[in-house]
């Protein structure tokens, strides 16, 4: 069993900067994509970024530009450099890790951690 272990969240004022935080541990084969979704209060949780071993990266349109998805690879580490943040931007972040299923199979197993809060407000 993945555990994903997210750090980094808290109260920002608009246009002002974070950096979110995952590790995760516990796995039996490589975790080939890592990456953060978000969900507000009241709404679907969505993707933010992702970004496979390989490099392969995906922005949502409303973040591009403005937040960075980077990987530790040899660590099992995800992190989200997040600048000049909204309001719209307040949601619960969590990290994804999905696992390989078993050895050279290419299906994978998606394991969340528990979500860190991110509140941009004035």
């Amino acid at each position: 069993q993945v555990q994903l272990v997210e750090s980094g969240g808290g109260l920002v004022q608009p246009g002002g900067s974070l950096r979110l935080s995952c590790a995760a541990s516990g796995n039996r084969f490589d975790i080939n994509l890592m990456g953060w979704h978000r969900q507000a209060p009241g709404k679907e949780r969505e993707l933010v970024a992702t970004m496979t071993t390989s490099g392969t990266i995906v922005y949502a349109n409303s973040v591009k530009g403005r937040f960075t998805i980077s990987r530790d690879n040899a660590n099992n580490r995800v992190y989200l450099q997040m600048n000049s943040l909204k309001p719209e931007d307040t949601a619960v972040y969590y990290c994804n890790g999905d696992e390989r299923a078993g050895r050279g199979v290419n299906y994978f197993t998606r394991y969340w951690g528990q979500g860190t809060q991110v509140t941009v407000s004035s």
